[in-house]
C-alpha cells in the first residue's frame, strides 16, 4: 500500500500541473484536508531537485494562506463552519478559549501554534481556533510563515540535495521508515502533550 501511494505519487509529481496542485493541497490543508503537502513536496522535488527551493515557496505561501483562510472561519463562521471541523476530527476547542487569556496563554499558544506547523499535529485545528480565541493575527501569520517555511523548506532542501541516496532509501525502505517515523512521531507527541499540560495548569 505504502508502495503503491508513493509511486502514485511520484507520478502526480510529473505532471505539468503539479505545483497548481501542490499549492492547492497546501491551501486546504491548513484548514480542513487531512492530507499533509508532503506527500506532494517530496515525490516533486525528487522528480525536479533543481526546483527544491521554488516547490517549498509554493507550499509554504499556499500553507500560510490557507492558514489565514483558517482564522477567518474561526474568527466570523465558528459556529458555521469550524465547529463541523472540529466535530470530524472529535475535539473540542472551547478548551483553549479560557487557556489563551490565563496567565502565560499568550506564550502557551505560540508554542502550540509552532509545534502544529512545524510537526505533524493538525495545524488546521490550532488555525481555526487562533481565530476563535481571537489571538494577535499579526503574530499568527509569523508563526505560520516561519514554522510552515521551516518544515517544508528543510524536506524540500534534503531531498533536493541529496535527492538519489534519500530515493533509495524512501524506495527500499518505506514501511520501515513510515513505522520508525510513526513510533517517534508518537514519542514526540506525548513528550509534547506532558509539556503543554504542567505548563498550562
Amino acid at each position: 500500500m505504502f508502495k503503491e501511494l508513493y509511486l502514485k505519487s511520484i507520478k502526480l509529481a510529473g505532471h505539468k500541473n503539479s505545483k497548481i496542485f501542490l499549492s492547492f493541497i497546501s491551501f486546504i490543508e491548513s484548514f480542513i484536508f487531512p492530507i499533509p503537502p508532503d506527500v506532494l513536496i517530496i515525490p516533486m522535488t525528487i522528480a525536479k531537485r533543481h526546483e527544491w527551493i521554488k516547490i517549498a515557496l509554493i507550499a509554504t505561501v499556499g500553507s500560510v494562506l490557507g492558514a489565514c483562510l483558517g482564522y477567518f472561519i474561526g474568527y466570523v463562521f465558528f459556529n458555521e463552519v469550524g465547529l463541523k471541523i472540529f466535530e470530524f476530527y472529535g475535539v473540542d476547542p472551547t478548551f483553549w478559549k479560557s487557556k489563551v487569556s490565563s496567565e502565560g496563554g499568550v506564550i502557551a499558544w505560540i508554542t502550540l501554534l509552532a509545534i502544529a506547523g512545524f510537526s505533524p499535529v493538525p495545524f488546521k485545528l490550532l488555525t481555526i481556533s487562533s481565530g476563535f480565541v481571537h489571538f494577535n493575527l499579526a503574530y499568527f501569520v509569523l508563526v505560520a510563515l516561519i514554522t510552515r517555511g521551516s518544515r517544508f523548506f528543510l524536506i524540500a532542501f534534503l531531498i533536493g540535495n541529496f535527492s538519489p541516496t534519500m530515493r533509495l532509501l524512501i524506495e527500499k525502505k518505506l514501511l520501515k521508515i513510515s513505522l520508525i517515523i510513526s513510533v517517534i512521531i508518537i514519542i514526540f507527541a506525548f513528550f509534547v502533550y506532558k509539556f503543554l499540560i504542567n505548563f498550562l495548569n
